[in-house]
Parts: C-alpha cells; sequence; structure tokens
C-alpha cells in the first residue's frame, strides 16, 4: 500500500499540484526576484497543465456533456478570483479590467479555440462534424449575454460612461445567470443528445469506446488534485500578476492588454482540452468547451463581478468600445454563418483565427 501511494505520488500531475501549493505559501505577499518569477511561472504553467489532466479525468467518468461544464466551471472560478483580486490592489487602472478580461475570453473561445478546434479536425478528416442544434442554441445565447453586458452599458444614460446604474447592474446580472442555468438545463437534461460528439461518420458517442473509465476512487482523488491545482494557479498568478502589469507598461502596451493574458492564461486548459478532442475526431466536445467557456465567462463572471462590486471601491466601467463592438458583431456573424451547416472545412477555421489574430493585434495596437 505504501509503495502503491509513493507511486501515485511520484506522477507528475500529482507532484506538480503539492509542489505549486508549497511554493505559494512560500511566495505569498512578497517581492519576488525575477529568478523567482521564472520558477512560479513555470510552476503555474505546470499546474494549469494538472488542472486539464484531472478536469479530463473527471470529465470521462461524468460522460459529455457534464464533463465540459466541469471545465469551464473551474477555469471560471480561476478568471473571477484573479479579476477580483487584482481589482482590488489595482486602483483607477483596474475599472475595466472585468470588460476587457471577460471580452478576450469570449473572443479567445470564440474564435481561437472554435477556429484552432475545426482546423484540427478539418485537417486530419477533410471535414468537421458536429450538431448545429446544440451549439447554435449555445451560440446564441453567449451572443445575447455579450450584447447585455458588454454592449448596452455604452448606449444607456443613467450613469455617465460606459456603466451601469446599479439597478441595470443587477438585472444584466441576473438575465445573465438565468441564461447560463437554462442553458445547463438544456445541455444536461432536456436536451442533453445536441451536445453529445459526432464522428465524420455520423455515428453519435454516448461515451469513449477505447477507453474504460476511471473508477470512482480516482475520479475522487482527481476532483480533490484539481482543486488544489486551481487554488495554485489563482494563488500563483496572482503572484507574478505585478510583473506582468510592469512588464505591459515598460513595453508601452495598453492596459486592457493586462486582461488578454488573464484570459489567455486561465483559457490555456480548455484550448488544450479542445485541441485534444479535435485531434480524435471529437469536434463536438472541443464545441461545447468552447462555446461553453464563453458562456460560463460571461454568465458567471459578470453576476460575481457585480456581487463584488458591493464592497470594491470605484465604478465598473462594463462597456465595449467602436473597435470591439465590431470585432464582437462580426464574431457573431462569422460564427452563425459557421455553425448553422453542421459543417466546417478548412476555411471557416481560418476565418475564426483570423479574427482572433486581428483582436489581439488591435488589442496592442488600438
Amino acid at each position: 500500500m505504501e509503495a502503491k501511494i509513493r507511486s501515485y505520488l511520484a506522477h507528475w500531475t500529482v507532484a506538480v499540484p503539492i509542489v505549486a501549493i508549497a511554493a505559494l505559501v512560500l511566495t505569498w505577499g512578497r517581492d519576488l526576484p525575477s529568478p523567482v518569477v521564472v520558477v512560479v511561472a513555470l510552476l503555474l504553467g505546470g499546474a494549469v497543465l494538472a488542472a486539464v489532466h484531472h478536469a479530463e479525468v473527471v470529465a470521462h467518468k461524468v460522460g459529455e456533456p457534464f464533463g465540459s461544464l466541469v471545465l469551464a466551471v473551474a477555469v471560471t472560478i480561476i478568471e473571477v478570483a484573479l479579476i477580483v483580486t487584482l481589482m482590488i490592489s489595482g486602483g483607477e487602472k483596474t475599472q475595466s479590467l472585468a470588460r476587457d478580461t471577460v471580452f478576450a475570453a469570449v473572443m479567445i473561445t470564440c474564435n481561437g479555440l472554435l477556429g484552432i478546434s475545426l482546423l484540427v479536425g478539418a485537417l486530419r478528416r477533410h471535414v468537421a462534424v458536429f450538431n448545429a442544434e446544440g451549439t447554435g442554441g449555445a451560440f446564441a445565447t453567449v451572443a445575447t449575454i455579450a450584447t447585455l453586458s458588454l454592449v448596452l452599458p455604452s448606449f444607456t444614460t443613467s450613469r455617465p460612461g460606459p456603466q451601469f446604474s446599479p439597478a441595470q447592474l443587477a438585472f444584466a446580472a441576473v438575465a445573465s445567470i438565468a441564461l447560463w442555468g437554462l442553458f445547463v438545463t438544456v445541455q444536461t437534461r432536456r436536451h442533453r443528445d445536441y451536445f453529445l460528439p459526432i464522428t465524420t461518420s455520423g455515428k453519435v458517442i454516448d461515451a469513449e469506446d477505447h477507453l474504460e473509465p476511471p473508477t470512482k476512487r480516482d475520479a475522487l482523488i482527481s476532483v480533490g488534485l484539481l482543486l488544489v491545482a486551481l487554488v495554485a494557479v489563482v494563488g500563483l498568478a496572482k503572484g507574478v500578476s505585478p510583473s506582468i502589469e510592469s512588464a505591459v507598461q515598460n513595453v508601452g502596451l495598453p492596459n486592457g492588454v493586462v486582461g488578454v493574458v488573464i484570459a489567455l492564461l486561465v483559457l490555456l486548459p480548455e484550448t488544450i482540452a479542445a485541441v485534444r478532442a479535435a485531434a480524435r475526431d471529437r469536434i463536438q466536445t472541443s464545441l461545447n468547451l468552447a462555446i461553453g467557456s464563453a458562456m460560463a465567462s460571461i454568465g458567471l463572471t459578470i453576476p460575481a463581478i457585480a456581487l463584488a462590486m458591493i464592497w470594491l471601491p470605484g465604478p465598473l466601467l462594463l462597456g465595449l468600445g467602436g473597435t470591439q463592438m465590431v470585432l464582437l458583431a462580426l464574431t457573431v456573424v462569422v460564427g452563425t454563418l459557421t455553425i448553422v451547416p453542421g459543417r466546417a472545412n478548412v476555411l471557416q477555421g481560418g476565418v475564426h483565427l483570423a479574427l482572433l489574430a486581428a483582436f489581439l493585434f488591435l488589442a496592442a495596437s488600438p
């Protein structure tokens, strides 16, 4: 028994979260020199990869589409924690951090994850096949929540600037979480079959045919290690965030780039999992991860930030600028045209990746 425990602890997906937590305890609240920042950043990346592994173990145990929800909610927890901690310590320059991070998450998931998943699937099998009914409904929900939360604040007149009044913010928060809850109900209960993977031959896959599901004990261990890895990611990311902010300022980039960096960091697990699923001809799983993450990022993050504003100082700037609105509108139009047929090739994947590249370029050079 003791040898088995040692063997289990020797596995990197177990060892890295434990080492990362130890590093978090040793570095919490301290000014870190550059060599230590590099080590912490490496441990942060390792903890993210370990979180991916354990989330996939849990996802395999519970099956689709519940598995995609596990990773989406886990990533959203990281995102909310990072935004709140940075807003507490950042002052006026972080008033738009929630908007920048959530918008970046939407663009990365609906263009980056979706595009690379379609590209990988189409390159391997000439065409990527998915269920247009489930994916289309999910994408419509993302477009609605994004418009309510990120576009309308630029046009309301109750408060100066791109912000909601308290009543408007409460409405947007309730509407966002209600739509997210309705989507989860549809995805996991009433129309679960709309979100199951479909192979290029048209076969619906309700379980992984070639892999034995993990035991209940292994799944519970992965749940615990997933939580440990998530705590490590949040804590270590907070530790290196001053270095990220300083680097952004030193090279003369806009403050909004910090939100892009946060979104890229927290969405790394989703990206890896989506690419792996696409390579196994599970395009629907990849799209569940991409669009589900976008929905969770808005539907859960905005209500959480709205609640946090009870004690956070300063206004919450949510409204997008003109350039960002154009990119969001183009993403919605292109995404709709991509999803409606239920089939995509390398062209659609390339178009979405081009939109992501445009977003990243304009974020750095507005």
